[in-house]
Protein backbone atom coordinates (compact mmCIF):
# COMPACT_ATOMS: atom_id res chain seq x y z
CA UNK A 1 0.00 0.00 0.00
CA UNK A 2 2.30 2.75 -1.06
CA UNK A 3 0.67 6.46 -1.24
CA UNK A 4 0.99 9.60 -1.37
CA UNK A 5 -1.42 12.32 0.83
CA UNK A 6 -1.15 15.89 0.73
CA UNK A 7 -3.61 17.48 3.43
CA UNK A 8 -3.99 21.31 3.41
CA UNK A 9 -4.45 23.51 5.97
CA UNK A 10 -7.59 26.33 5.29
CA UNK A 11 -5.81 29.46 6.03
CA UNK A 12 -9.34 31.02 6.32
CA UNK A 13 -10.08 29.76 9.95
CA UNK A 14 -8.22 29.40 13.01
CA UNK A 15 -9.62 26.05 13.76
CA UNK A 16 -7.57 23.28 13.22
CA UNK A 17 -10.41 21.07 12.94
CA UNK A 18 -11.19 22.41 9.41
CA UNK A 19 -8.89 20.83 6.84
CA UNK A 20 -9.08 20.67 3.19
CA UNK A 21 -7.85 17.17 2.31
CA UNK A 22 -7.00 16.35 -1.27
CA UNK A 23 -6.11 13.14 -1.33
CA UNK A 24 -3.99 10.55 -4.25
CA UNK A 25 -2.95 7.13 -3.57
CA UNK A 26 -1.15 4.66 -5.42
CA UNK A 27 -2.05 1.50 -3.59
CA UNK A 28 0.57 -0.32 -4.68
CA UNK A 29 2.96 -2.32 -2.75
CA UNK A 30 4.08 -0.04 -0.13
CA UNK A 31 1.67 -1.34 3.16
CA UNK A 32 5.02 -2.43 5.29
CA UNK A 33 5.77 1.47 5.66
CA UNK A 34 2.32 2.03 7.70
CA UNK A 35 1.41 -1.15 8.93
CA UNK A 36 2.32 -2.26 12.13
CA UNK A 37 0.64 -2.42 16.03
CA UNK A 38 0.95 1.17 17.62
CA UNK A 39 4.29 0.97 19.25
CA UNK A 40 5.17 2.06 22.56
CA UNK A 41 3.87 1.48 26.33
CA UNK A 42 1.08 4.03 26.57
CA UNK A 43 -2.15 3.47 26.85
CA UNK A 44 -2.92 3.30 23.50
CA UNK A 45 -0.45 1.12 22.45
CA UNK A 46 -0.63 -2.74 21.59
CA UNK A 47 1.48 -3.84 24.70
CA UNK A 48 -1.26 -2.41 26.67
CA UNK A 49 -4.26 -3.30 24.17
CA UNK A 50 -3.53 -7.01 23.00
CA UNK A 51 -5.88 -9.09 25.27
CA UNK A 52 -8.17 -10.57 22.22
CA UNK A 53 -4.34 -12.16 20.87
CA UNK A 54 -3.43 -12.85 24.11
CA UNK A 55 -6.70 -15.06 24.59
CA UNK A 56 -6.12 -16.66 21.29
CA UNK A 57 -2.83 -17.55 22.46
CA UNK A 58 -3.40 -18.88 25.68
CA UNK A 59 -6.60 -20.98 24.31
CA UNK A 60 -4.08 -22.25 21.83
CA UNK A 61 -0.74 -23.41 23.79
CA UNK A 62 -1.65 -26.94 24.52
CA UNK A 63 -1.77 -27.19 20.76
CA UNK A 64 1.46 -25.79 20.52
CA UNK A 65 3.20 -27.58 23.04
CA UNK A 66 1.85 -31.34 21.97
CA UNK A 67 3.09 -29.92 18.55
CA UNK A 68 6.73 -29.39 19.90
CA UNK A 69 6.24 -32.51 21.65
CA UNK A 70 5.58 -34.09 18.72
CA UNK A 71 8.84 -32.98 16.41
CA UNK A 72 11.43 -35.75 16.25
CA UNK A 73 14.27 -34.05 14.45
CA UNK A 74 17.25 -32.51 15.76
CA UNK A 75 17.85 -34.50 18.55
CA UNK A 76 20.89 -36.36 18.88
CA UNK A 77 22.66 -38.08 21.77
CA UNK A 78 26.15 -36.00 21.79
CA UNK A 79 26.14 -32.30 22.20
CA UNK A 80 28.70 -31.52 19.88
CA UNK A 81 26.18 -33.02 16.89
CA UNK A 82 23.58 -30.56 18.16
CA UNK A 83 23.85 -26.90 16.41
CA UNK A 84 21.98 -24.04 17.93
CA UNK A 85 18.04 -24.52 17.59
CA UNK A 86 16.89 -21.66 15.26
CA UNK A 87 13.17 -20.28 16.51
CA UNK A 88 11.35 -17.35 14.21
CA UNK A 89 8.50 -15.72 15.74
CA UNK A 90 6.88 -14.25 12.31
CA UNK A 91 4.89 -10.99 13.11
CA UNK A 92 5.72 -10.86 16.43
CA UNK A 93 4.66 -6.90 16.88
CA UNK A 94 5.42 -5.84 20.26
CA UNK A 95 4.77 -6.29 23.78
CA UNK A 96 4.48 -9.27 26.08
CA UNK A 97 2.26 -11.99 23.70
CA UNK A 98 5.77 -12.92 21.56
CA UNK A 99 8.38 -13.01 24.64
CA UNK A 100 5.53 -15.24 26.21
CA UNK A 101 5.25 -17.78 23.45
CA UNK A 102 9.49 -17.96 22.76
CA UNK A 103 9.91 -18.54 26.30
CA UNK A 104 7.36 -21.50 25.83
CA UNK A 105 8.81 -22.87 23.48
CA UNK A 106 12.36 -22.65 24.28
CA UNK A 107 11.32 -23.84 28.09
CA UNK A 108 9.70 -26.79 26.18
CA UNK A 109 12.64 -27.57 24.00
CA UNK A 110 14.88 -27.42 26.41
CA UNK A 111 13.03 -30.19 28.80
CA UNK A 112 13.01 -32.37 25.52
CA UNK A 113 16.13 -32.33 25.48
CA UNK A 114 17.37 -32.70 29.12
CA UNK A 115 15.22 -35.63 28.96
CA UNK A 116 15.89 -37.26 25.95
CA UNK A 117 19.66 -36.65 25.42
CA UNK A 118 21.01 -35.11 28.99
CA UNK A 119 22.13 -31.82 28.20
CA UNK A 120 20.53 -28.22 26.81
CA UNK A 121 21.45 -27.06 23.50
CA UNK A 122 21.89 -23.19 22.63
CA UNK A 123 18.72 -21.58 21.04
CA UNK A 124 18.54 -18.80 18.22
CA UNK A 125 15.49 -16.99 18.41
CA UNK A 126 14.26 -14.23 15.44
CA UNK A 127 12.00 -11.74 16.09
CA UNK A 128 10.84 -10.64 12.85
CA UNK A 129 7.95 -8.01 11.43
CA UNK A 130 7.79 -5.26 9.21
CA UNK A 131 10.04 -2.10 9.72
CA UNK A 132 7.51 -0.52 10.85
CA UNK A 133 7.37 -2.28 13.75
CA UNK A 134 8.40 -0.93 17.14
CA UNK A 135 11.14 -2.83 18.03
CA UNK A 136 12.89 -0.41 20.54
CA UNK A 137 10.10 -1.32 22.78
CA UNK A 138 10.57 -4.94 21.94
CA UNK A 139 13.86 -5.51 22.97
CA UNK A 140 12.98 -3.09 25.56
CA UNK A 141 11.06 -5.32 27.27
CA UNK A 142 13.28 -8.45 26.18
CA UNK A 143 15.96 -6.98 27.95
CA UNK A 144 14.29 -6.50 31.22
CA UNK A 145 13.13 -9.67 31.05
CA UNK A 146 16.34 -11.32 30.55
CA UNK A 147 17.96 -9.27 33.10
CA UNK A 148 15.32 -9.91 35.97
CA UNK A 149 15.68 -14.06 35.29
CA UNK A 150 19.41 -13.42 35.65
CA UNK A 151 19.91 -15.79 32.99
CA UNK A 152 19.83 -15.73 29.17
CA UNK A 153 17.36 -18.23 27.73
CA UNK A 154 18.18 -17.51 24.10
CA UNK A 155 20.33 -15.18 21.81
CA UNK A 156 17.65 -13.33 20.34
CA UNK A 157 17.78 -10.70 17.11
CA UNK A 158 14.98 -8.28 14.85
CA UNK A 159 14.44 -9.78 11.47
CA UNK A 160 12.70 -6.77 9.90
CA UNK A 161 10.94 -7.45 6.37
CA UNK A 162 7.78 -8.95 5.28
CA UNK A 163 7.00 -12.52 6.15
CA UNK A 164 5.65 -12.62 2.46
CA UNK A 165 8.99 -12.52 1.61
CA UNK A 166 12.44 -14.95 1.96
CA UNK A 167 13.72 -13.56 5.40
CA UNK A 168 15.64 -16.30 6.17
CA UNK A 169 18.30 -18.39 4.60
CA UNK A 170 17.78 -21.70 2.70
CA UNK A 171 17.24 -24.30 5.60
CA UNK A 172 17.89 -21.82 8.54
CA UNK A 173 15.36 -22.30 10.87
CA UNK A 174 13.95 -25.61 12.99
CA UNK A 175 10.56 -23.70 14.16
CA UNK A 176 9.03 -20.97 12.95
CA UNK A 177 5.84 -19.58 14.72
CA UNK A 178 3.46 -16.60 13.32
CA UNK A 179 0.60 -15.82 15.64
CA UNK A 180 -2.40 -13.19 14.77
CA UNK A 181 -0.59 -11.43 12.02
CA UNK A 182 -1.12 -14.13 8.82
CA UNK A 183 -4.69 -12.42 7.88
CA UNK A 184 -3.50 -9.12 7.57
CA UNK A 185 -2.92 -8.87 3.83
CA UNK A 186 0.57 -7.75 1.71
CA UNK A 187 -1.65 -4.78 0.14
CA UNK A 188 -4.95 -3.20 -0.68
CA UNK A 189 -6.52 -4.81 -4.25
CA UNK A 190 -6.10 -2.14 -6.58
CA UNK A 191 -9.29 -2.80 -8.24
CA UNK A 192 -10.72 -1.88 -4.38
CA UNK A 193 -9.44 1.67 -4.77
CA UNK A 194 -10.36 2.06 -8.57
CA UNK A 195 -13.48 4.06 -8.80
CA UNK A 196 -14.29 2.52 -12.23
CA UNK A 197 -14.41 -1.05 -10.68
CA UNK A 198 -17.11 -2.69 -9.39
CA UNK A 199 -14.99 -3.70 -6.68
CA UNK A 200 -14.77 -0.03 -5.38
CA UNK A 201 -15.70 -0.25 -1.65
CA UNK A 202 -17.76 2.71 -1.57
CA UNK A 203 -18.91 3.51 2.34
CA UNK A 204 -16.83 1.14 3.88
CA UNK A 205 -13.76 0.43 5.20
CA UNK A 206 -13.94 -3.11 5.76
CA UNK A 207 -15.05 -6.11 3.28
CA UNK A 208 -18.01 -8.25 5.78
CA UNK A 209 -21.09 -6.95 4.10
CA UNK A 210 -19.33 -5.24 1.12
CA UNK A 211 -19.99 -6.54 -2.65
CA UNK A 212 -19.09 -9.93 -3.83
CA UNK A 213 -17.06 -8.15 -6.03
CA UNK A 214 -14.60 -6.48 -2.94
CA UNK A 215 -14.53 -10.16 -1.02
CA UNK A 216 -13.40 -11.86 -4.19
CA UNK A 217 -10.98 -9.30 -4.89
CA UNK A 218 -9.69 -10.05 -1.23
CA UNK A 219 -9.97 -13.34 -1.18
CA UNK A 220 -7.59 -13.45 -4.49
CA UNK A 221 -4.91 -11.24 -2.93
CA UNK A 222 -5.29 -13.59 0.55
CA UNK A 223 -4.78 -16.44 -1.64
CA UNK A 224 -1.38 -15.49 -3.42
CA UNK A 225 -0.16 -14.26 -0.33
CA UNK A 226 -0.94 -17.40 1.38
CA UNK A 227 1.13 -18.82 -1.38
CA UNK A 228 4.00 -16.89 -1.04
CA UNK A 229 4.18 -16.87 2.84
CA UNK A 230 3.62 -20.85 2.66
CA UNK A 231 6.84 -20.75 -0.45
CA UNK A 232 9.18 -18.62 1.53
CA UNK A 233 8.70 -20.76 4.46
CA UNK A 234 9.52 -23.85 2.47
CA UNK A 235 12.43 -22.59 1.49
CA UNK A 236 13.53 -21.31 5.32
CA UNK A 237 12.67 -24.68 7.32
CA UNK A 238 14.94 -27.97 8.08
CA UNK A 239 13.73 -30.36 6.92
CA UNK A 240 11.56 -31.88 9.96
CA UNK A 241 11.07 -28.42 11.17
CA UNK A 242 7.61 -27.16 11.72
CA UNK A 243 5.67 -24.86 10.96
CA UNK A 244 2.97 -23.43 13.46
CA UNK A 245 -0.01 -20.50 12.76
CA UNK A 246 -2.44 -18.82 14.41
CA UNK A 247 -4.25 -16.59 12.23
CA UNK A 248 -8.17 -14.72 12.01
CA UNK A 249 -10.39 -16.95 10.54
CA UNK A 250 -13.58 -18.49 9.66
CA UNK A 251 -14.99 -22.24 10.07
CA UNK A 252 -15.47 -24.48 7.26
CA UNK A 253 -17.91 -24.11 4.73
CA UNK A 254 -18.84 -20.54 5.41
CA UNK A 255 -18.38 -18.33 2.05
CA UNK A 256 -16.10 -15.48 2.26
CA UNK A 257 -18.70 -12.42 2.38
CA UNK A 258 -19.49 -13.74 6.00
CA UNK A 259 -16.21 -13.25 7.33
CA UNK A 260 -17.65 -13.31 10.68
CA UNK A 261 -19.77 -16.36 12.02
CA UNK A 262 -22.69 -14.79 13.49
CA UNK A 263 -24.82 -11.66 13.96
CA UNK A 264 -23.94 -10.76 17.02
CA UNK A 265 -19.97 -10.65 15.97
CA UNK A 266 -20.90 -8.68 12.85
CA UNK A 267 -22.31 -5.90 14.74
CA UNK A 268 -19.93 -5.61 17.47
CA UNK A 269 -17.08 -6.28 16.00
CA UNK A 270 -14.46 -3.28 15.80
CA UNK A 271 -13.84 -3.25 11.78
CA UNK A 272 -17.51 -3.65 10.93
CA UNK A 273 -20.91 -1.59 11.77
CA UNK A 274 -19.18 1.06 14.44
CA UNK A 275 -16.07 2.04 12.51
CA UNK A 276 -18.41 2.83 9.36
CA UNK A 277 -19.94 5.19 11.67
CA UNK A 278 -17.48 7.11 12.63
CA UNK A 279 -15.99 7.87 9.34
CA UNK A 280 -19.12 8.74 8.31
CA UNK A 281 -19.13 11.02 10.90
CA UNK A 282 -16.25 12.59 10.05
CA UNK A 283 -17.91 12.99 6.75
CA UNK A 284 -20.84 14.45 8.22
CA UNK A 285 -18.86 17.31 10.27
CA UNK A 286 -16.90 18.06 7.24
CA UNK A 287 -13.67 17.23 8.55
CA UNK A 288 -13.40 15.02 5.33
CA UNK A 289 -14.78 14.56 2.36
CA UNK A 290 -16.23 11.15 0.62
CA UNK A 291 -13.27 9.99 -1.64
CA UNK A 292 -10.93 10.19 1.65
CA UNK A 293 -13.40 8.02 3.35
CA UNK A 294 -13.21 5.53 0.29
CA UNK A 295 -10.18 5.13 -0.12
CA UNK A 296 -9.38 3.64 3.64
CA UNK A 297 -9.56 0.26 3.58
CA UNK A 298 -8.88 -2.48 6.17
CA UNK A 299 -6.21 -4.53 4.98
CA UNK A 300 -7.05 -7.90 6.30
CA UNK A 301 -9.27 -11.35 5.71
CA UNK A 302 -9.96 -14.14 7.41
CA UNK A 303 -9.78 -17.16 5.17
CA UNK A 304 -11.27 -20.00 5.80
CA UNK A 305 -10.19 -23.73 6.75
CA UNK A 306 -10.48 -24.87 3.29
CA UNK A 307 -8.47 -22.15 1.48
CA UNK A 308 -5.44 -22.74 4.06
CA UNK A 309 -5.74 -26.66 3.20
CA UNK A 310 -5.75 -26.09 -0.43
CA UNK A 311 -2.59 -23.64 -0.10
CA UNK A 312 -0.81 -26.07 1.63
CA UNK A 313 -1.14 -28.81 -0.83
CA UNK A 314 -0.25 -26.64 -3.57
CA UNK A 315 2.68 -25.63 -1.92
CA UNK A 316 3.99 -28.93 -1.07
CA UNK A 317 6.43 -29.69 0.96
CA UNK A 318 4.35 -29.78 4.32
CA UNK A 319 2.08 -32.38 6.03
CA UNK A 320 -0.49 -30.65 7.99
CA UNK A 321 -0.52 -32.64 11.63
CA UNK A 322 -2.95 -30.71 12.73
CA UNK A 323 -5.54 -27.68 11.99
CA UNK A 324 -8.62 -26.82 13.63
CA UNK A 325 -10.86 -23.52 13.89
CA UNK A 326 -11.46 -22.40 17.34
CA UNK A 327 -13.48 -19.80 18.81
CA UNK A 328 -12.66 -16.67 21.11
CA UNK A 329 -15.41 -14.89 23.07
CA UNK A 330 -15.00 -11.16 23.85
CA UNK A 331 -13.87 -10.87 27.98
CA UNK A 332 -15.55 -9.14 30.45
CA UNK A 333 -19.07 -8.93 29.03
CA UNK A 334 -20.74 -8.60 31.92
CA UNK A 335 -18.19 -6.09 33.76
CA UNK A 336 -18.53 -4.22 30.91
CA UNK A 337 -22.35 -4.12 31.42
CA UNK A 338 -21.89 -2.14 33.98
CA UNK A 339 -19.99 0.39 32.73
CA UNK A 340 -20.35 1.64 29.25
CA UNK A 341 -18.18 4.21 29.00
CA UNK A 342 -14.72 2.18 30.53
CA UNK A 343 -16.02 -0.18 27.87
CA UNK A 344 -16.06 1.87 25.03
CA UNK A 345 -12.62 3.71 25.96
CA UNK A 346 -11.49 0.02 25.97
CA UNK A 347 -13.07 -0.88 22.93
CA UNK A 348 -11.44 2.24 21.15
CA UNK A 349 -8.30 1.99 22.46
CA UNK A 350 -7.87 -1.78 20.96
CA UNK A 351 -8.93 -0.10 17.85
CA UNK A 352 -6.41 2.47 18.19
CA UNK A 353 -3.45 -0.10 18.62
CA UNK A 354 -4.29 -1.92 16.11
CA UNK A 355 -4.75 0.49 13.40
CA UNK A 356 -3.75 4.00 14.45
CA UNK A 357 -0.57 3.92 11.91
CA UNK A 358 -2.57 3.46 9.15
CA UNK A 359 -5.03 5.71 9.98
CA UNK A 360 -2.58 8.25 10.88
CA UNK A 361 -0.75 7.58 7.72
CA UNK A 362 -3.88 8.10 5.56
CA UNK A 363 -5.71 11.33 7.33
CA UNK A 364 -2.65 12.90 9.60
CA UNK A 365 -2.63 12.66 13.58
CA UNK A 366 -5.29 15.09 14.70
CA UNK A 367 -8.13 13.69 12.15
CA UNK A 368 -7.28 9.79 13.09
CA UNK A 369 -7.80 11.19 16.88
CA UNK A 370 -10.97 12.90 15.87
CA UNK A 371 -11.95 9.30 14.15
CA UNK A 372 -10.84 7.10 17.35
CA UNK A 373 -12.95 9.45 19.61
CA UNK A 374 -16.51 9.44 17.46
CA UNK A 375 -15.42 5.26 17.72
CA UNK A 376 -15.22 5.56 21.24
CA UNK A 377 -18.86 7.99 22.00
CA UNK A 378 -20.59 5.28 19.25
CA UNK A 379 -19.62 2.02 21.12
CA UNK A 380 -20.46 3.92 24.89
CA UNK A 381 -23.99 4.89 23.59
CA UNK A 382 -25.15 1.93 21.86
CA UNK A 383 -25.77 0.33 25.21
CA UNK A 384 -27.35 -2.99 22.81
CA UNK A 385 -23.79 -3.49 22.03
CA UNK A 386 -23.44 -4.79 25.48
CA UNK A 387 -25.34 -7.46 25.60
CA UNK A 388 -24.02 -8.86 22.37
CA UNK A 389 -21.18 -11.26 22.36
CA UNK A 390 -18.41 -11.16 20.01
CA UNK A 391 -16.35 -14.21 18.87
CA UNK A 392 -13.05 -14.04 17.34
CA UNK A 393 -12.82 -17.00 14.83
CA UNK A 394 -9.22 -18.24 14.43
CA UNK A 395 -7.06 -21.28 12.51
CA UNK A 396 -4.92 -23.10 14.09
CA UNK A 397 -2.21 -24.81 11.67
CA UNK A 398 1.18 -27.38 12.82
CA UNK A 399 2.83 -28.78 9.47
CA UNK A 400 5.95 -30.58 10.06
CA UNK A 401 8.35 -29.97 6.50
CA UNK A 402 9.02 -32.95 4.78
Amino acid sequence: MEFSSCITRDHNTLDPNVYLIKQWQTWSGGLHRVLCMQGGDDDFSYAKNSEAPASAIALCKPLLLNSIQSVKLFFHAKKEAVDSIRIADLGCATGHNTLVTIDMIVQSLRQKYVTMCGFEPEFEVFFSDLPSNDFNSLFQSLSSRQFSDQQQQYYAAGVPGSFYNRLFAKGKLHIAVSLSALHWLSKIPETVLDKRSPAWNKGRVWIEGSKIEVVEAFAKQAEKDLDDFLRCRKEEIVQGGMLFILMGGRPGLQPPQNQLEDPDSRAKHPFTITMDQAWQDLLNEGLIDEETRDGFNIPAYMRGIEEVERAIKRCGGFEIKMIEYKRIMEEKREEWIKDPVSYGRAKANLVRATLRPIVQAHLGPHLSDQLFNRFQLRVSSDFTLLHKTCFYGVIVVCAIRI
